[in-house]
């Protein structure tokens, strides 16, 4: 089958979505499929082989500026090709491209405007490298912020366009008003010319379909999936500390500062020479305040010597990450569709303890793998924490338990597998078979 993925670069940083896109692609590809993944904004940036095409559309400086000015949208193509380049995207990210929603609500309701918003220019431009040289038998948006090509794909190349759902309700959520309702006015209006919608767990299947107004028909639920290359169980020696880690892009909705309160919790309980917290991930210009804060708290409780912060890793840096810890927490305000970093975790053989929310509950009843606690409770999450602590046995069975999980149904064959299913659904191709 004949594939076109449209994916949204995370401006320089390791993204879930971007990872699993990648992911994904690379699986098809690897199972025989064309596959072309298609950078939008910025570069991809993964922690694995990169499977997409040098050329980015939808360049962060070019919708921005045609977003600003009407001379920008009739640009000869060269120019904005130019202003397209991997390395000038790479240099605007440097130098502070924003993916704040605060910032962004004039520019993504008029990319979901499509054909009637100031990006056209930029619309038609795909749609021409598409048409003339790809010929997809499907489009996949990776994205709903990019519902509004849907109509225009669908009726120059006349092929069925599928949407992935991966948590932009969230970024929708944290846009100023009036653009708030503007934008979900708008995605409600373009969900419609989508043939479905693919999600990663039938909780957020059943949240989209009535935030979006969609019937529940249209949903199709895909679990994520992992490449399990590299990942090894080896817990750490028992000799030392009980080592927490927390992996996840570092902002107030992962919850960071939950679990900062629930280690000093913890730490009352124990000792603090017998836990230690690791953290890593992302960590954006707008959230260092709020990362000084935690440290700063952590400094003041006397657990500053306790806790290592390790900022973004590679994919050999996360392996070896994962292989530090005794069990991993990502307490997330929000509800998470995906759970990337649980599955990363259990292919690891690190048990998680999660709040009972989002993709969490499905994940662990489906792989043993960990503990579900109250959303938001630092006692229910210490609780959580401790009652691993103390049973180191129950610890290792449910990392054993979720590796093998992972392993039996979560790779990245299984996942390509899944959604090539959906793919023959809505091209008809499966009644070709």
């Amino acid at each position: 089958m004949k594939v076109a993925f449209i994916s949204a670069g995370a401006a320089g940083m390791y993204c879930g979505s971007c990872l699993g896109d990648n992911t994904l692609a690379a699986a098809l590809k690897s199972l025989g499929h064309d596959v072309t993944l298609i950078p939008t904004y910025t570069p991809m940036k993964t922690d694995d082989l990169d499977v997409s095409t040098r050329r980015v559309f939808y360049g962060a400086i070019n919708i921005y500026l045609q977003q600003k000015a009407a001379v920008f949208r009739h640009l000869p193509r060269v120019l904005d090709r130019l202003l397209n380049r991997p390395w000038l995207l790479d240099l605007a990210v440097r130098l502070g491209t924003s993916t704040d929603p605060r910032d962004l609500g004039p520019l993504t309701l008029s990319v979901l405007q499509g054909e009637d918003g100031r990006q056209t220019r930029e619309m038609e431009i795909l749609v021409d490298w598409l048409r003339d040289g790809h010929r997809p038998e499907v489009i996949h948006l990776t994205n709903s912020m990019f519902l509004g090509l849907g109509r225009t794909l669908k009726r120059e190349l006349g092929v069925p366009v599928l949407c992935s759902l991966q948590g932009e309700d969230l970024f929708v959520e944290g846009l100023n008003p009036p653009y708030r309702d503007q934008v979900l006015a708008a995605l409600r209006e373009r969900a419609r010319d989508a043939d479905g919608f693919i999600v990663t767990c039938r909780a957020y299947a059943d949240f989209m379909s009535g935030w979006l107004d969609l019937p529940a028909g249209r949903m199709h639920v895909v679990p994520l999936g992992l490449n399990l290359q590299g990942h090894e169980a080896a817990e750490p020696s028992a000799d030392g500390p009980f080592v927490i880690g927390y992996l996840a892009r570092i902002c107030p909705e992962k919850g960071l500062h939950l679990l900062a309160e629930a280690f000093r919790d913890l730490a009352g309980r124990v000792g603090r020479d017998r836990v230690r917290l690791r953290v890593a991930g992302y960590l954006g210009r707008r959230y260092r305040p709020y990362l000084d804060g935690i440290r700063s708290r952590l400094r003041d409780w006397g657990l500053a010597a306790s806790c290592d912060f390790l900022g973004e890793v590679d994919r050999r840096g996360k392996l070896g990450f994962l292989n530090s810890l005794h069990v991993l927490s990502v307490p997330t305000v929000y509800r998470d569709p995906k759970g990337r970093f649980v599955l990363e975790a259990l292919a690891s053989g690190v048990p998680v303890v999660q709040p009972r929310h989002g993709a969490f509950p499905e994940l662990i009843e489906e792989t043993g793998g960990g503990l579900l606690v109250e959303p938001e409770s630092v006692a229910s999450l210490a609780d959580g924490l401790h009652a691993l602590l103390r049973d180191p046995e129950r610890r290792r069975e449910m990392g054993r338990r979720g590796r093998d999980a992972v392993y039996n149904g979560r790779g990245d064959r299984a996942m390509a597998e899944a959604t090539l299913n959906v793919y023959r659904s809505v091209t008809g191709s499966e009644r070709r078979e």
